[in-house]
């Protein structure tokens, strides 16, 4: 087959690397895609959001089959307008795809469903909400902008200022734009996060291997909130209790609430939950592969990755295998210095041959790297998420943090203690 995956990250990556095993897999293509992905697939620049340049190139190139990737085009409806061309997709409809284009439906979908979720109210008057938050006097409080933000669009606030200054900074300052109009303010959980991905045709449901993301900059969970700076996965809070659990109490009652609300959801879907002294709750959904969950998901998928997309485009996932490994993945994330505020472009990227560390048993998959003049350099704030497996945790992130040893980029930054939560936890 050939195959088109849009989107140029880290987890396009690990989804083409993976994609590449299978033996239905023929030429595989990738649009915009990165310097590090040109070694695995064909790469034509084009910008993921740029739906008519896309669909007229995929009809140019007649694919088979594309894979949606990333956020912003499956919002924007590029599963629907491939479809108008012929080209099946792995992904939702934008219809479905508001399970995370908007805070505000999917929250309102949790609590018309029965859902587990937390408490929350929705505005689109920065002076109301923050009446609201004040006459509640809890912090802290979650302040989130109600549309797609880069993952960055969720504020926690301490106290009735910093909430004040989060909600001018979305509401007023539009500081992520038009998703900013509305936001919901809700209770503040806690408890330990996992994330679990899970396959798709709109009416079976098969979860992957949980993980655990590390979203702050700097070790010991400081800094700013990133895109995550590493994953481990699985995550040994999610037990088999809890899986089942959440397969009653979220996964399909989440399925089957699309369903009737007439936008059944085909492809990946990720619940963000966490596991409160109250039992799971949603913090969140996704609407496609987490990144960087992607890096530790796929590496332990044993199943062939073309066969099941193919499955939940075809309503076909019931008869289809999804097995994952009993082993453990770790992925390290090695980021320009300054990430996520200012960081600068065009270092040379040194240790690598061909994208990869020569003889070592780790992955690397790019997520911020171009080719300059023959040389790969970085081009963005996370450049490269560094990935091993192994029998154990321990064995997959002592080869994981090697690999880093021998890559090298002025100002690389990364976090020394992925996997240190999940350590402690299997003790």
């Amino acid at each position: 087959m050939k195959i088109l995956v849009v989107g140029g990250g880290g987890r396009e990556h690990a989804i083409i690397r993976k994609l590449k095993e299978s033996p239905l897999c023929g030429e595989i293509w990738c649009a915009p895609g990165n310097g590090g992905i040109s070694y695995n697939a064909h790469c034509k620049n084009i910008k993921a959001t740029d739906l008519d340049a896309m669909v007229a190139f995929a009809k140019e190139e007649a694919f088979d089959y594309a894979v949606v990737a990333q956020d912003d085009p499956l919002a924007l409806g590029m599963v629907d307008r491939l479809a108008e061309i012929g080209i099946p997709s792995f992904g939702p409809n934008a219809a479905a795809a508001r399970i995370e284009a908007s805070k505000v439906f999917s929250k309102d979908l949790m609590r018309k469903y029965h859902i587990p979720t937390a408490d929350y109210a929705v505005f689109d008057d920065p002076a109301k909400a923050l009446a609201y938050i004040t006459e509640k006097g809890e912090y802290p409080t979650v302040i989130k902008a109600d549309g797609l933000a880069l993952g960055k669009g969720v504020l926690i606030c301490e106290d009735e200022a910093s909430a004040r200054d989060g909600l001018k900074e979305i509401m007023e300052d539009k500081k992520f734009g038009a998703s900013g109009n509305r936001v919901v303010v809700e209770e503040f959980l806690t408890g330990p996060e996992v994330s679990v991905l899970s396959f798709t045709d709109g009416k079976v449901v098969k979860p992957m291997v949980s993980s655990m993301d590390h979203k702050r900059a700097l070790d010991g969970d400081k800094g700013l909130n990133t895109g995550g700076m590493g994953t481990v996965a699985p995550n040994p809070y999610y037990t088999p209790e809890v899986a089942q659990q959440c397969m009653e109490t979220i996964f399909l009652p989440t399925i089957e609430a699309m369903q009737r609300e007439g936008c059944p959801f085909k492809g990946c879907l990720y619940f963000g939950l966490m596991l409160t002294p109250k039992g799971p709750k949603v913090i969140e959904y996704n609407c496609r592969f987490g990144d960087p969950e992607t890096q530790v998901v796929l590496p332990l998928l044993e199943s062939d990755l073309l066969k099941i997309m193919l499955s939940t485009t075809n309503g076909t996932l019931a008869d289809t295998e999804v097995t994952f490994s009993n082993g453990a993945a770790a992925c390290v994330v090695m980021a320009s210095g300054g990430y996520p505020e200012h960081y600068e472009k065009g270092k040379e990227i040194t240790g690598l041959t061909e994208g990869q560390i020569s003889g070592s048993p780790a992955v690397v998959y790019h997520a911020g790297t171009a080719l300059t003049d023959g040389k790969l350099v970085t081009n963005g704030g996370r450049v490269l998420g560094v990935t091993a497996t192994g029998d154990t945790l321990p064995q997959a992130l002592e080869k994981a943090y090697a690999a880093c040893e021998s890559i090298h980029f002025e100002g690389a930054h990364k976090r020394r203690d992925i996997g240190q939560r999940a350590l402690k936890a299997l003790l």
